[in-house]
C-alpha cells in the first residue's frame, strides 16, 4: 500500500498548487474577461496559468504531449497519443468570477485512454488532492507555502452510510435530467460545488454520489476521475462502462456519466 506521493504525481501537484496561487492573485485583485466562441468566458487568469502549466509540464515530461483547454480553443491540438496530460488551468470560471471559491486547476495523465494521474487544487479552499494509481491523498494548499507532500494524508471512498446517500451535483450546472436521476437513489442529502471539486467531495468519503448529465469536456474531468478512482471509486457512463479519454472524433466532449464511492 502507498503511504507517501510519487515524486511524478507530487511534482504535478506542484504545478498545479503554482497555478494556483497565480490564479489567486487575479482572484483578490480582479481579471479581464472575455467570451470565447462556445459562449464560455475566458480570464487572464485561465490563459496566464495555462501558459506556467505548459511550460513546467514541457520540462517535467519534453515527449508528453498537452491538451489543454484553452489551448485546443484557439485550434492548437498535438498529434494523437497514447500518452498525454489534460489540462484545464481553471476549471470552474463561471464560479472563480462568482467569488465563491469553488475552482479547480486540473492536471491529468492519461495512459491509453484511462486516467492514472492526476492533481486537483482547489486554491481559495486551500484543499489539494492528489491520485495515482491504487492511492489517493489530499494536503493543504496554502497560497503562501510550498506543498507539503510529506504531510499529505490517504483519502479513501467511503460505503454508503445507515444515515443515506450523500449526492454533489453541479452548483452552476444542475438540470431536471439529474434530478429525475437522483429521484431512483432516495438521496438522504445533496451538496452542491462547482468545479472537479465535486470529483474529490466523493473520493474523501464526504459524499457517495455525483451524476453528471450536461455537456463536460475531457479536461474537466481526467484529473477529478483519477483521484476519485485512486481513492477506491468509480467513473462510469450511464450504461456502465468506463469514462475514457481521447475522444478527438467528438472533440474531447464527455457523455453523461455517474461518479460514485464504494456504493
Amino acid at each position: 500500500m502507498k503511504t507517501a506521493i510519487s515524486p511524478f504525481a507530487g511534482e504535478l501537484a506542484r504545478i498545479a498548487h503554482d497555478a494556483g496561487r497565480l490564479i489567486l492573485k487575479h482572484y483578490a485583485a480582479g481579471t479581464s474577461v472575455h467570451t470565447k466562441a462556445d459562449a464560455s468566458p475566458v480570464t487572464a487568469a485561465d490563459e496566464e496559468a495555462e501558459a506556467l502549466i505548459l511550460k513546467r509540464l514541457s520540462e517535467l515530461a519534453p515527449d508528453v504531449p498537452v491538451i489543454a483547454e484553452e489551448a485546443v480553443a484557439k485550434g492548437q491540438l498535438p498529434k494523437a497519443s497514447a500518452r498525454f496530460f489534460l489540462v484545464d488551468p481553471l476549471d470552474g470560471t463561471k464560479e472563480f468570477l462568482k467569488r465563491n471559491g469553488e475552482f479547480t486547476v486540473n492536471i491529468a495523465l492519461v495512459e491509453n485512454g484511462r486516467p492514472t494521474a492526476g492533481a486537483v487544487i482547489a486554491p481559495a479552499k486551500g484543499r489539494a488532492f492528489v491520485g495515482e494509481r491504487g492511492a489517493a491523498f489530499e494536503l493543504a494548499a496554502a497560497e503562501d507555502l510550498p506543498l507539503e507532500l510529506s504531510a499529505a494524508q490517504r483519502v479513501s471512498a467511503r460505503k454508503v452510510p445507515k444515515s443515506g446517500i450523500v449526492a454533489v451535483v453541479s452548483r452552476t450546472h444542475r438540470d431536471t435530467k439529474t434530478d429525475d436521476y437522483l429521484k431512483v437513489y432516495g438521496i438522504a442529502s445533496l451538496l452542491s460545488a462547482g468545479s472537479s471539486l465535486k470529483f474529490c467531495l466523493v473520493a474523501a468519503g464526504e459524499a457517495d454520489l455525483y451524476p453528471r448529465h450536461g455537456k463536460t469536456m475531457e479536461w474537466d474531468t481526467a484529473a477529478g476521475q483519477a483521484v476519485l478512482e485512486a481513492a477506491g471509486g468509480s467513473v462510469t457512463t450511464l450504461d456502465g462502462t468506463p469514462l475514457n479519454y481521447g475522444k478527438a472524433d467528438r472533440d474531447f466532449a464527455n457523455p453523461p456519466f455517474v461518479a460514485r464511492g464504494l456504493g
